[in-house]
């Protein structure tokens, strides 16, 4: 059985929440949490969490710590920590992380690769 990080997190967690009715399209980054509700387009350059939204849209190719994906992502992901894909999760693209978690009932096609954490 596989062991889910899920964190239950709250909006108090993040430091920026883009909202259900918010379509962005462009380049984001950002250094701290981030809260994905709406749509979003291009692509994420970022550090710290991003969480996608159950009923969030991302079409973007996505670097960051740790990426949660609850809602739907077209792009490649990218995450130096872990990503995490939930049971109402969907991704479209290829996953690149030290650690890679799959809930069952998850949608993936892509391909994975896992990557050793660099030693301190």
């Amino acid at each position: 059985m596989t062991e889910i990080h899920n964190d239950v997190l709250e909006d108090d967690d993040f430091d920026t929440v883009l909202s259900p009715d918010f379509d962005f399209s462009g380049t984001l980054m950002f250094e701290k949490s981030f809260l994905v509700r709406g749509k979003l387009s291009g692509d994420i350059d970022a550090s710290g969490i991003l969480l996608i939204d159950e009923h969030a849209l991302v079409e973007a190719d996505i670097k960051a710590d740790r990426v949660i994906i609850r809602g739907a992502v077209k792009g490649n992901v990218t995450a130096a920590d872990r990503v995490e894909i939930t049971l109402t999760g969907k991704l479209e693209g290829n996953v690149n992380a030290p650690e890679i978690n799959m809930e069952t009932g998850c949608l993936f096609n892509g391909n994975c690769t896992m990557t050793r954490k660099p030693v301190v």
